[in-house]
């Protein structure tokens, strides 16, 4: 994994859409349509116009490098939300981040958010004392999977769309983890 910085304005927009999606999934538990659907239409403008051979030109390497992006992340987010461990909203916040930074830097942040969300959902369950319960929930998803079949159905609180899953806002972890690798981004000096 590189990490790498994207062109000022495609960073600048980056990361207020972060922020912005990270403060409503906080306060309502939603991140709204406007600002994913906001997100992927100017990613891949951005892109069509910034990573261009000529200043003014459009380019289709740069409206395949939004979408590669997109589809990369939306795929891998879909698929998440199919298991009910995301809520739409990530989808589209994770397909508009793609559609910005394109899929490598995309998968970057990906495993960086991960590598957050997985911390937070530790300390969100020492906080609620159910740290045990986390940890066998994880080998319950894990042996269902293997079995092709979907733990939510067998295990209510494994639905990230249940009043009894534990409910970790995930823009704000995404929001955290875009902010961490644009920093390592530039302490690399790319």
């Amino acid at each position: 994994m590189s990490f790498s910085v994207p062109p000022l304005a495609v960073e600048a927009i980056l990361l207020l859409m972060v922020i912005v999606a990270a403060a409503y999934d906080i306060r309502y538990r939603r991140i709204p349509n406007w600002l994913t659907g906001s997100g992927v239409l100017v990613g891949l403008v951005l892109n069509a116009f910034l990573r261009t051979p000529a200043p003014g030109v459009l380019s289709f390497g740069g409206l395949l490098f939004a979408l590669k992006g997109f589809g990369l992340a939306f795929g891998v987010y879909f698929f998440l939300y199919a298991l009910r461990a995301m809520g739409a909203g990530d989808v589209k916040l994770m397909a508009a981040v793609g559609s910005l930074v394109g899929w490598q830097d995309w998968f970057g942040i990906f495993i960086v958010s991960a590598f957050i969300g997985g911390i937070a959902a530790v300390v969100l369950s020492l906080a609620k004392r159910r740290l045990k319960t986390t940890f066998w929930n994880v080998g319950f998803i894990l042996s269902e999977m293997g079995h092709g079949r979907a733990a939510y159905l067998r295990k209510e609180e494994l639905d990230v769309r249940s009043k009894k899953s534990l409910g970790l806002p995930h823009g704000a972890v995404i929001a955290a983890g875009t902010l961490l690798f644009l920093a390592a981004g530039h302490a690399a000096g790319f």
